[in-house]
């Protein structure tokens, strides 16, 4: 029943897929080939809702990613933080003193450097991450391992052989839930806490000082912008839309204000989305995470 699926890039096993899990465990969850086939999947409804991973902690936006959602038609109704536990797992009864090789993609290889070099294993460049498990599975081969989240080790019947060997504690990837309906409700995150995030694009218009005059409503009406970012639009420099991110609700008076004085400035301004902020948010600000 379509009703209960949510959709997500990748194979199953993939860092979004255990994003589907951790945030709407009891939904069934629907690979798909590319970003565009998720929201595809939910736009032609044979999904409910897309997960969609949009920044991590260390290496920034997710390619393409913010091109994407505006034109999707699709509305952000909840954002997930997930950490990126990273396993290396073999073919069932491997040690890891067998292991020689370990497949993964390349922006995983790259955050276990330290690992593969206290073990002397190789890196081999794979199509993904649970991609690569599943290619491991398939060959059979005892000295050619994967790096993957320990739910691909799970899905495809491979043995942990080590875990938690990322180089980075801290490194979070954050998701975006998508729906094809708004919620504009004030609603509690799921430990209750009552903070709603905005999240909008625009064009400032053509203007001296254009961007500056924009913001300063969300200064003056002490609105917390939490992200901010830029980038060109259909490969023209001179084409530039903001995608921002702010804590509060549209009907709040405060950005509401901010919100008044933002459209004046601007050319063009789509709220994307309205919903609870994770309580992973406030951990972050209190410095325990």
């Amino acid at each position: 029943m379509t009703e209960n699926v949510i959709a997500f890039q990748g194979e199953p096993g993939a860092y979004s897929h255990q994003a589907c899990r951790d945030y709407r465990p009891t939904m069934e969850a629907l690979p798909c080939r590319t970003f565009d086939d998720t929201i595809d999947a939910v736009r032609e409804g044979r999904a409910r809702l897309a997960m969609l991973p949009v920044e991590n902690s260390t290496y920034g936006r997710v390619a393409d990613i913010h091109h994407l959602l505006p034109e999707s038609g699709l509305h952000i109704i909840d954002e997930g933080f997930v950490r990126v536990r990273i396993a290396l797992m073999g073919v069932p009864g491997t040690r890891l003193e067998e292991v020689t090789d370990a497949m993964s993609h390349p922006v995983l290889l790259g955050q276990c450097r330290g690992f593969m070099r206290r073990h002397g294993i190789r890196s081999v460049v794979g199509p993904d991450t649970a991609g690569s498990a599943l290619e491991i599975a398939r060959r059979g081969e005892k000295p050619l391992a994967a790096l993957a989240a320990p739910l691909a080790a799970e899905i495809y019947g491979l043995d942990v052989l080590a875990s938690g060997i990322e180089d980075r504690q801290n490194n979070t990837t954050r998701f975006l839930v998508m729906s094809r309906e708004p919620d504009l409700s004030r609603r509690p995150n799921a430990q209750g806490g009552a903070t709603m995030m905005t999240t909008f694009v625009f064009r400032v218009r053509n203007i001296p000082a254009a961007l500056y005059k924009a913001l300063g409503g969300f200064a003056t009406n002490g609105v917390n912008m939490t992200k901010l970012e830029s980038y060109m639009v259909d490969g023209i420099f001179t084409a530039t839309q903001f995608y921002a991110d702010i804590e509060g609700h549209p009907e709040d008076p405060p950005v509401a204000r901010a919100l008044e004085e933002l459209a004046y400035f601007t050319s063009s301004l789509h709220i994307l989305g309205v919903y609870p902020a994770d309580p992973l948010r406030a951990l972050q600000a209190a410095g325990q995470s």
